[in-house]
């Protein structure tokens, strides 16, 4: 999960750099087709199976936690700005709470939602209301991203607990659906012409090999051993790591609001981990 963090927070900071020379559906696209053919190639030199696991399930979880979670971020991403857009995406562990409550019985116990009440408060406190909400739209496109994620993230776990499928294969598939499922939209949306230069393959270079293909297998190996709730919630680590990031790679220096939300999300996390524990 550690790991996971570390590399989706310096994923935010490699998005933020190559967002001047790539349009945000064609960066959809080839981030997850080329992560997907990364995988699939993996999978044919050690030998690992290349079918399809059940398909009802991959096909959910590709729509889903991919195709939708990434298309509303990058829609929201056209009049909003980064920050909040990604916070709000960042709703996805209340959705996964809820939803793993109705679709795995996971119910939640108290340190959950003490952990929940936590960095939900955290949360506030980066999106700072009382400042303004902006464009309603923009805020709404980035919870459904998170509500997208989130049910994509339970049906993971319900993939993992019913079918057992290799975790490469079934990472490669859903990446695949998500990224073909994004292409009619990248070819009928007007977008800036990509320009490949150094910035972006280099960008694009981290994010499809380490934050795509290596992160999504991190996340679901996550998945598949965590309850989804206790997954959904220590990935609120994400955010908190890509503002220190930013503030030490891009001088972006938080301010006293977002650094309380930060100490709250970890206790939050904390709170949660040790729930996870007993």
């Amino acid at each position: 999960m550690l790991s996971t963090v570390l590399v989706w927070a310096g994923s935010w900071i490699a998005m933020k750099l190559v967002v001047p020379y790539i349009g945000p559906y064609d960066f959809v696209v080839v981030r997850y087709l080329s992560g997907a053919a990364v995988l699939f190639v993996v999978l044919v030199c050690t030998g690992r199976p290349l079918a399809m696991p059940p398909w009802k399930l991959t096909l959910a979880v590709g729509l889903s936690q991919t195709a939708a979670f990434q298309g509303f971020v990058q829609t929201a991403l056209v009049t909003g700005g980064v920050g909040k857009v990604s916070l709000m995406a960042y709703t996805m562990p209340f959705w996964v709470v809820l939803l793993a409550w109705a679709i795995l019985g996971e119910r939640p116990g108290w340190r959950h939602w003490a952990g929940i009440a936590l960095a939900g408060a955290g949360l506030v406190l980066f999106v700072q209301p009382w400042a303004g909400m902006g464009d309603l739209g923009t805020v709404l496109l980035g919870v459904a991203s998170g509500f997208c994620w989130g049910l994509g993230t339970v049906l993971s776990k319900r993939m993992f607990e019913t079918h057992r499928p290799d975790i490469i294969t079934f990472t490669a598939w859903q990446m695949l659906i998500g990224g073909l499922a994004i292409t009619p939209v990248a070819w009928l949306v007007p977008q800036i012409e990509a320009q490949w230069g150094w910035q972006l393959w280099t960008g694009m270079s981290y994010i499809v090999l380490v934050a795509s293909a290596l992160a999504w297998l991190l996340w679901l190996a996550v998945v598949r051993r965590l309850p989804a709730s206790v997954a959904g919630l220590s990935s609120l680590g994400v955010p908190v790591v890509a503002m220190l990031l930013a503030w030490l790679i891009l001088h972006e220096q938080p301010h006293g609001a977002e650094l309380g939300g930060m100490a709250l999300i970890l206790t939050g996390i904390l709170v949660v981990s040790r729930a996870a524990r007993a």
